[in-house]
């Protein structure tokens, strides 16, 4: 991937060309810079990413492509509100939704969601509640595949309720979340092992804030079967996470914990 932004990059800063094909290229350039960028997090490289996704900003505006400028805004939300300020997060996120001139819905719903994770991670539950609702209202109207940009292909109703999960949970509802969570992760094949694992660690916080302690260990110790057969700085520091609040509570428990430094900070900002 870094390899094609390169050529890219090289392509748009020494190459020849008509204003069409020039418009195309920064398009181009701004969709692989969102793709790095996510990578990027993934891996806990979060300085890196910013500056991909801010760099995909950069090329999104000349080529004219306001909707993809959003989606590089929204994806600099989302890490944001994370590791660092959650209300600027929040404010990025907002900023790409007003932005998204001519947004598709399912790419509206995606942004919205960005906005309901920044807005609950602020502690703003007027606006999250907001946000979930456009989201639902938004998707329902989507049309064909065709009519959508290729990178939203991954969002459908499986991801909107893993979202909203995470937020129910945030929003201290978590019986709520445990439906959302242990329907979307049954829809996923366990060749997807990297998005079931990171789901499985919602699900199980899920289990262990309504008490149910038991359920909780048993899907830790699923998630990090997936884990492991895949691995992800993200999914390792959420496995992590929950690892650690059930210790926290059964101290006894003997359950596989990542013991490794940090590696974003709050200027940069993980996922998670």
């Amino acid at each position: 991937m870094v390899k094609e932004l390169g050529e890219v990059e090289a392509l748009v800063g020494s190459g020849s060309f008509s204003e069409r094909v020039g418009r195309r290229l920064f398009t181009a350039f701004g969709e692989l810079a969102q793709l790095a960028g996510w990578i990027a997090s993934d891996a806990g490289r979060c300085a890196d990413a910013q500056r991909l996704y801010l760099s995909g900003v950069e090329a999104a505006e000349v080529a004219g492509d306001r909707v993809l400028g959003a989606q590089l805004l929204s994806s600099l939300s989302y890490q944001l509100a994370n590791v660092g300020n959650p209300c600027d997060a929040a404010l990025v996120a907002r900023t790409a939704v007003r932005g998204a001139d001519g947004a598709s819905p399912v790419v509206r719903a995606l942004l919205l969601e960005r906005l309901a994770w920044a807005s609950v991670k602020a502690g703003d539950v007027e606006g999250t509640w907001r946000a979930l609702d456009a989201v639902n209202d938004s998707y329902d109207r989507r049309g064909d595949a065709g009519s959508e940009p290729e990178w939203v292909y991954w969002l459908n109703q499986a991801e909107i309720d893993v979202m909203a999960g995470r937020c129910m949970i945030e929003l201290g509802r978590p019986a709520d979340a445990e439906p959302l969570l242990a329907n979307a992760v049954a829809s996923y094949p366990v060749e997807r092992a990297r998005e079931v694992a990171l789901y499985l660690s919602w699900l199980a916080e899920s289990h262990a804030r309504t008490g149910d302690l038991d359920a909780a260990r048993d899907v830790v110790e699923r998630a990090q079967r997936h884990a492991a057969t895949m691995p992800s700085s993200r999914t390792e520091d959420r496995l992590d996470s929950v690892v650690r609040m059930l210790w926290r509570v059964r101290p006894s428990w003997r359950l596989r914990r990542v013991l490794r430094p940090a590696r974003c900070g709050a200027s940069g900002g993980r996922r998670a």
